[in-house]
């Protein structure tokens, strides 16, 4: 609801484009905006995606979602062991959109070494994921110029 408020809004100020770009974060209410940015693409909300180390995602109904009702691309930041989103996820996102078969453009990004919350909280100590937070940003920003 707080998005749909926020949206609305811009959209009174005459924004046309909306692209959000979301991650697993730990809040005080435990959100997850990864989640968020495929919603807001099931509803046809969104020009791109962006969603690093999504979260509370029904696989693989979440991205045959995606796949048959959105027309926004998608990146999608992921790493090796994941349990918001396994590799078996990350294979299956790959076969679903890949290989040109999701036209609006898919990407999906991997990050070794890295862990969940990497590109937003991650432990800037290690040299892996400080490296994967900063390639990340870079292919967000990227994503956002092509889309």
């Amino acid at each position: 609801p707080l998005l749909d408020k926020v949206i609305a809004v811009l959209r009174g100020q005459g924004v046309t484009q909306f692209t959000p770009t979301g991650c697993c974060y730990r809040g005080t209410n435990d959100l997850h905006v990864g989640r968020l940015v495929f919603d807001l693409a099931f509803d046809d909300v969104t020009s791109a995606s962006i969603a690093s180390h999504p979260s509370l995602l029904k696989i693989p109904e979440d991205l045959e979602e995606y796949f048959s009702t959105s027309h926004a691309s998608l990146l999608l930041d992921t790493y090796m062991v994941d349990g918001q989103f396994p590799q078996t996820a990350q294979s299956q996102a790959d076969a679903i959109f890949s290989g040109g078969n999701f036209s609006p453009g898919y990407k999906r990004e991997y990050f070794d070494g890295c862990t969940h919350g990497f590109a937003v909280r991650g432990e800037l100590s290690d040299p892996k994921i400080k490296m994967g937070k900063e390639i990340a940003f870079k292919a967000s920003v990227e994503w956002l110029y092509e889309y």
